[in-house]
């Protein structure tokens, strides 16, 4: 079994109440679109393509999926609109599983003699430090020694934060005085962390918009300095946004994106917003996998995203 385990029964309910603002919003804009209609025409497509993208499902997406349909419609003559939820449950899987990245039904660390190095970047607001003590919380329930650094030395509030999760998660968290050097809080994480033989670190960075030159040159100085310590670090570079934006979650991946090597996402506040079609879009337009979404306040309410798991809870009535 994976590190996170294998989505549950547990899971699938957190995943199914987490996404009940969504569903019950496309819902019901597809019970308006469909109203009066008892097959799929032209108009009820022109209805459908108007509830995806005000669902947050995005323009360029929203067109591939009304693509599909058509082309099922014309194809079985006839199709029902007491059929839809069902062919876009189908059509936008189909969709998804053309895409590069595995579903993550599991996962585990790699092999190695060094820990396993996570960058954390992402705007100030979007959940980052709490995805990284959840993150935290489910690497030692797995029995992984992991270790924080509280690299946004630019916030007080950031720092103060991380120190809160580390306590509770029972996990170290190595800092330094506030305007310190990131990339200097970098070295000292990963230097303790060799020392004391961790298995995990997760590295929080600062979250503000400021321009994309500094933000280039603070990631590069932090990545440059990891691999001192550890010539592969970092392992992964983690998004993290915020589902509850919609659109702007996506241009703030795209921006990311310009600026350094991102590897994974994670989307957060999935459970408080009807937005979370945002997360069939940007997991079909960016090249960049969806890894983990965030369902809830609770430590294990930070999943694995399934994207066959998420459309068949998004579509399915029961």
């Amino acid at each position: 079994m994976g590190l996170f385990g294998l989505f549950n029964k547990s899971k699938k309910e957190t995943l199914d109440k987490g996404l009940e603002k969504t569903k019950t919003s496309v819902f019901d804009k597809l019970t308006r679109a469909i109203a009066g209609k008892s097959m799929v025409d032209d108009d009820v497509l022109d209805n459908l393509e108007e509830v995806l993208i005000t669902s947050d499902v995005g323009v360029e997406t929203t067109l591939k999926i009304i693509e599909r349909i058509e082309a099922r419609v014309a194809r079985d003559k006839y199709v029902g609109t007491s059929e839809l939820n069902m062919i876009l449950r189908d059509e936008i899987a189909a969709l998804l599983a053309e895409n590069n990245s595995q579903d993550n039904e599991s996962w585990d660390l790699p092999e190695s003699e060094n820990p396993y190095v996570i960058l954390i970047v992402g705007v100030n607001g979007v959940g980052k430090t709490t995805t990284i003590g959840k993150l935290a919380y489910q690497f030692k329930q797995a029995g992984k020694k992991v270790y924080l650094g509280a690299a946004d030395t630019f916030r007080a509030a950031a720092v103060e934060q991380l120190c809160i999760w580390g306590e509770r998660v029972g996990v170290p968290v190595i800092k330094q005085q506030m305007g310190s050097d990131p990339a200097s809080v970098a070295f000292d994480t990963l230097s303790s962390a060799k020392a004391n033989h961790a298995d995990v670190v997760i590295i929080d960075t600062a979250g503000r918009l400021h321009n994309k030159v500094g933000l280039m040159n603070e990631l590069k100085k932090i990545k440059d300095v990891m691999k001192k310590v550890f010539p592969e670090a970092p392992n992964e570079v983690m998004l993290v946004l915020d589902g509850s934006t919609g659109q702007n979650a996506f241009e703030q991946a795209k921006q990311f994106s310009a600026v350094t090597q991102i590897t994974s996402l994670a989307i957060t506040k999935l459970d408080g917003t009807a937005k979370g079609g945002v997360v069939i879009g940007i997991s079909d337009q960016l090249k960049v996998p969806v890894k983990y979404i965030g369902l809830g306040e609770g430590m294990d309410d930070l999943q694995l995203f399934n994207k066959k798991q998420f459309v068949d809870s998004l579509f399915n009535r029961e």
